[in-house]
């Protein structure tokens, strides 16, 4: 038991350091022997919980997912329990990050620019994207959209469009804008 939770707890602090390290310098500005330094961790340590750096990036995205997802889903619950509210309370997880750590991008856009098409963290990123669009679609429907799936393609390019504009204005109003943006949004596809 002490092994597991050793594991559990080492793999976490790789992981970590990782994620801090890919979302602020991403993933070609940051070598494995970085993380190594950062995380405290001797080298065959970090080998024994990922073979590659590729399996490492990996890891960190499959985490990102989840967590990326989580915390849209939490803003949209917090607009209320009208999926046309929903829509639009969720730009508030773009927020929430920006005041967290700045805006650094959206970790898998800079995947997909960084890593090969054919790659696992490629493959990560589209399905992070499809996973995404279905729950907009979910709500978008749930919302009465007069075509779901127009609505969650628009609010799912607001999104990206806004990480991406965020990223290089540095400027919080960018959010708000593409708040506003799905508002606008939600009422024609909706009324």
């Amino acid at each position: 038991m002490v092994t597991k939770t050793r594991k559990t707890t080492t793999e976490e602090r790789i992981l970590t350091t990782a994620a801090k390290l890919f979302y602020t310098h991403g993933l070609r500005g940051v070598g494995i022997d970085q993380v190594i330094a950062e995380s405290g961790v001797a080298k065959s340590t970090l080998y024994v919980h990922f073979r590659t750096k590729e399996e490492l990036i990996a890891a960190y995205l499959r985490r990102t997912d989840d967590s990326w997802m989580a915390q849209l889903q939490a803003a949209a619950k917090r607009a209320g329990d009208r999926p046309a509210d929903q829509l639009v309370g969720l730009f508030d997880a773009l927020l929430d990050a920006f005041d967290r750590h700045g805006f650094f991008g959206c970790p898998f856009v800079s995947a997909a620019v960084e890593t090969s098409l054919d790659s696992e963290a490629r493959a990560i990123t589209v399905g992070h994207t499809e996973r995404r669009q279905r729950w907009l679609l979910e709500v978008t429907t749930q919302a009465g959209a007069a075509d779901p799936d127009a609505l969650a393609r628009q609010i799912g390019l607001l999104i990206d469009g806004a990480l991406a504009a965020g990223r290089l204005s540095q400027d919080r109003a960018v959010v708000n804008e593409a708040k506003s943006a799905a508002r606008s949004l939600v009422v024609q596809h909706t009324v």
